[in-house]
């Protein structure tokens, strides 16, 4: 962070807060020029003088990193540095006074190896002296106000999204430009995907921005409700009868049960509920069905969204949980046409393009993604991105999952899998953005081998929502605890339920271009 703020103000230089620092030997001694500076200045000069820098580090946080402070120091002491190895942060809870009037308060230590601290030399008349402030006692602004007014949400529900932006036809912020398409060819998205790192993290990281407010993360729960016992014989699946693993067959959870655990997730923060069973399809499960849909109608009536995942649909079936309140539906493609076959036998790619045809039709929300380390190429993880990026309606969701192997599938009996590194995922997470900019992109599955640092470059790629809770149906997925630290290190919140995306602030702001039919025939008159 602290080197994040010092190159966003000061191209050639670093500067640090003392805050932590032992203080050096005393002496009245000062030493020109300065080699190290630190320069602590009050939170709302900070505000004042660089109000772009300011709300790059306060979205949507109660704390302030106080290293912020030196990302100005180059307004008073441009030829000062200081190594990476010196720098040190320290939080302090932000005033919520509005910002001072007074920039006079400046305190500035020397801390180059043993050389002593010297008297803050005068603002002005001084040649050796720092440079005057700007004056802004009499510019305060609405833009640089403590107390913005609230941002904008677009609808709640996807399609409905979708439908209002049909005039829009695509988003410009410096030299990015991003539009949401539906004819992405193969060779185009391989382009993208085989971007060097740097390149591709830094257009998906302005794509999101452009599109969302990046400090905002959706927080989902998982629940598997029937667990074991499937009949299909996925390779990776430790619920698949087939495979002899550590899950045993249970029987569907009873309503009150459900219901409760949904209770439970909301308490920790989760908006939205997430319903698992073990099924190759809902089939005629009648009584297990009306169950389910009183499940899915007292999560909803909780405030909560709610999601299944129950196999294949009818029609029919995805009709009565659409009035039952159904959120969204789970269906994920897991891998490439071409790969699948390997993967799985007992359930064609076209059956579940067709559940996901049936769910969309009814107006639910689609969620569908796929997992990595199944023993597939690069080329079959273009392939899976490509069948998503071209369906009649981009996913509302695509679950991003790292291979889990459990011992006693297929997949792990033959060893034709991968470990999936945490740059796959950022590689895989970063291009969905890109092609695919009003989807979330949910960081699942195999969440828990991340560090906190691997975690925050899948969200600087893109990723905008996570399963949490310790259980992602049968493996292990960081606690609540864990993800609510995670979230207040790197200033994240979690979105409200039933709540559409918050306008993106570089889109407030008036960042971001967009061009839409009707400007593009007015010019055209």
């Amino acid at each position: 962070l602290t080197l994040v703020v010092g190159r966003f103000c000061s191209h050639n230089h670093y500067f640090f807060c003392p805050h932590t620092l032992p203080s050096p030997p005393q002496s009245n001694t000062p030493s020109y020029p300065w080699d190290y500076v630190a320069i602590d200045l009050p939170h709302e000069t900070i505000h004042r003088l660089s109000p772009p820098l300011f709300r790059l580090m306060n979205t949507g946080r109660n704390m302030i990193r106080a290293t912020s402070a030196r990302a100005i120091g180059r307004l008073c002491a441009p030829g000062a540095r200081v190594p990476a190895a010196a720098t040190t942060t320290s939080s302090r809870p932000l005033s919520t006074a509005p910002p001072s009037r007074s920039l006079s308060t400046v305190q500035v230590t020397q801390v180059s190896g043993s050389m002593p601290p010297f008297p803050l030399p005068p603002l002005h008349g001084d040649p050796m002296a720092l440079p005057p402030f700007p004056d802004t006692s009499d510019d305060i602004s609405a833009e640089t106000s403590f107390h913005p007014a609230p941002a904008r949400r677009a609808p709640n529900d996807f399609l409905d999204r979708e439908r209002r932006a049909e005039d829009e036809i695509g988003r410009r912020m410096g030299a990015t430009e991003a539009s949401v398409r539906h004819d992405w060819t193969k060779t185009e998205i391989a382009e993208i995907f085989d971007l060097p790192l740097h390149e591709l993290l830094y257009k998906a990281s302005t794509v999101h921005r452009m599109y969302w407010d990046p400090s905002e993360v959706q927080q989902c729960t998982l629940l598997s409700i029937k667990t074991g016992g499937c009949t299909e014989d996925c390779s990776y699946c430790s619920q698949s009868t087939r495979h002899k693993t550590f899950v045993k067959p249970t029987p569907t959870m009873k309503v009150q049960e459900v219901l409760e655990a949904a209770r439970r997730a909301k308490e920790a923060g989760s908006t939205r509920f997430c319903m698992g069973a073990a099924w190759r399809e809902l089939g005629e499960k009648k009584n297990a069905f009306r169950h389910i849909l009183e499940m899915v109608k007292g999560a909803n009536g909780m405030g909560m969204e709610v999601c299944c995942t129950l196999g294949m649909l009818t029609p029919e079936q995805a009709q009565q949980l659409k009035e039952a309140g159904l959120t969204a539906y789970n269906h994920n493609l897991d891998t490439s046409p071409e790969h699948y076959p390997k993967v799985i036998t007992t359930r064609s790619y076209e059956d579940r393009l067709q559940t996901i045809a049936n769910v969309r039709d009814a107006g639910i929300s689609v969620c569908c993604g796929g997992i990595l380390g199944l023993g597939e190429d690069e080329s079959d993880r273009v392939g899976l991105l490509h069948v998503l990026a071209t369906l009649p309606e981009h996913p509302e969701s695509v679950p991003v999952n790292a291979l889990v192997a459990v011992k006693g599938t297929r997949l792990e009996n033959s060893g034709d899998f991968d470990d999936v590194s945490a740059l796959e995922m950022v590689r895989m997470i970063a291009t969905a953005r890109i092609i695919m900019p009003r989807t979330m992109v949910r960081l699942s599955a195999g969440r828990l081998s991340f560090s906190e640092a691997e975690q925050f470059m899948m969200f600087q790629a893109g990723a905008n929502s996570i399963f949490n809770g310790d259980k992602l149906l049968t493996t292990d997925n960081p606690d609540y605890d864990e993800d609510m630290n995670l979230f207040a290190k790197l200033g994240l919140r979690g979105k409200p339920a039933h709540a559409g995306p918050l306008e993106p602030p570089a889109v407030r702001e008036g960042f971001v271009e967009v061009t839409t039919v009707r400007a593009k025939l007015q010019q055209a008159a």
